[in-house]
């Protein structure tokens, strides 16, 4: 299957599947935050890496737990490792460890991400990869840990970008390219509307 032909599969899925909860919430649960469709996950990593091969990222960032399937697709299509930022501290993670905080749009609550010094530090160049591009406000902070930890930033990729949340301008600053492999324009009345 053509990358063209995947995220044309991805859209369909979203309209299908997909369903406005309001408040902005897209519940995806069937196939990407829930249940997550392997081989759908596996061509959006492949897509997502040949939009980023350029960029020299050496290491991927993520958010627990959804950010992980379409992260750990891209890491394997790139050969590169794959870190992704706890929102619990486990045992097994000695201090010190970097920490931001970022608002939960689906928990309604400010959760932490923490990431070892052990895996993210000077010198790393690092793609962040999400399963969603909404508020900008959980990636903004996935880049204050890189930054926390003496690494570059070199790009933001998401399955679906929330393009009426602003997200986008949030992180624009950056300069970095920021990739969506479906962009929603709207979300009204049960209905969503997906850019072409």
């Amino acid at each position: 299957m053509l990358w063209g032909d995947s995220m044309e599969e991805l859209k369909r899925r979203i309209l299908a599947e997909g369903r406005d909860l309001g408040n902005g919430i897209l519940k995806v649960d069937g196939f990407i935050n829930h249940q997550i469709d392997p081989g759908l996950m596996q061509r959006a990593g492949e897509e997502l890496a040949r939009r980023f091969r350029g960029v020299g990222a050496n290491k991927i960032l993520t958010a627990e737990i959804s950010g992980i399937a379409p992260a750990l697709a891209a890491g394997l299509a790139l050969g590169i490792p794959v870190i992704y930022a706890r929102k619990r501290k486990p045992i097994t993670m000695m201090e010190p460890v970097y920490v931001e905080s970022a608002p939960s749009h689906t928990k309604g609550l400010e959760v932490l991400l923490m990431v070892s010094p052990e895996y993210l530090g000077p010198g790393d160049r690092v793609l962040i990869i999400d399963d969603f591009l909404a508020t900008g406000l959980t990636i903004a902070a996935l880049v204050r840990l890189v930054q926390k930890a003496g690494g570059e930033v070199v790009g933001i990729g998401v399955l679906i970008e929330k393009r009426f949340e602003g997200g986008r301008d949030v992180l624009a600053p950056l300069g970095v390219p920021i990739e969506a492999l479906v962009t929603i324009t709207e979300m009204r009345d049960g209905r969503i509307h997906v850019a072409d």
